[in-house]
């Protein structure tokens, strides 16, 4: 039957039908969106998501996210698939997703700190998944994010002891080559001039941040790459900058012992 046969009763039956159906394929089709379901309010902190380095270890982090959550912010520290070890894109979609669901759990924005590797991630992410329309900030501690060339010698004299996040670490990697500036977002990098990880230890340095070697503010101190995390003085700089209302360089060198 023609749509002309049909009586303009009939005629605006279908017409209703069919705009019931589209009305419902448009709420399906939002609810199945990625993404935050609430705007983002980047003037108000929120939940400090906390993402681990090369090899997923999350006890490196915990003193931090605990010194943040007593300051009265949520704080999470990411599980990485793989051990942390797997492929960086990977990593990345957990991220977004944990930033997506702090957000509509209410959280008014969000905030990320990444370790090592864990900045490469959310490099990445601000990259990839609209990051910087999502974040209120990062932090970056040690975070080779142009390569390190410790990774590079790894995958050269034992490809088969390098796994996939480590041949990506390798400098002028397929994956870092796209990596450019801070992408109009605050962040604030730090490193450590002692770092025999992240080599050189200035592939921290992100144009459009504020790219500070801790020696540089704390003239004489030794502190490796595996101390970053947990050192006081890191942990006061990161605490200071996650209260801030605007992103700014530290002025002094925090006392030790004061976290």
């Amino acid at each position: 039957m023609s749509w002309r046969a049909l009586s303009p009763r009939r005629r605006l039956l279908f017409a209703l039908v069919a705009a019931v159906v589209v009305a419902i394929g448009v709420v399906v089709a939002i609810q199945l969106l990625p993404g935050p379901a609430t705007a983002v309010r980047t003037d108000q902190p929120g939940t400090v998501i906390l993402v681990p380095g090369f090899g997923g270890d999350r006890d490196s982090l915990q003193p931090l996210a605990d010194r943040i959550h007593a300051d009265g912010r949520q704080a999470e520290v990411l599980t990485l698939p793989g051990d942390g070890t797997g492929d960086l894109l990977q990593q990345v979609s957990v991220l977004d997703k944990a930033v997506n669901d702090a957000l509509r759990a209410g959280s008014p924005s969000v905030d990320i700190v990444g370790y090592s590797a864990g900045g490469v991630v959310a490099r990445l992410w601000v990259a990839d998944d609209a990051g910087a329309k999502k974040a209120r900030r990062v932090i970056t501690l040690g975070s080779p994010l142009h390569g390190t060339q410790l990774a590079a010698a790894g995958n050269a004299l034992a490809p088969g002891a390098c796994p996939t996040a480590c041949q990506q670490l390798a400098p002028g990697s397929p994956i870092l080559a796209p990596i450019g500036g801070a992408a109009g977002l605050p962040w604030l990098s730090i490193w450590t001039e002692d770092d025999q990880t992240v080599t050189p230890p200035d592939t921290a340095r992100l144009p459009g941040a504020i790219n500070l070697p801790l020696q540089q503010l704390c003239p004489g101190v030794r502190v490796s790459h595996e101390q970053l995390p947990t050192d006081s003085r890191v942990i006061a700089l990161v605490l200071a900058s996650l209260g801030q209302a605007t992103l700014s360089a530290p002025a002094e060198c925090p006392r030790e012992g004061v976290s």
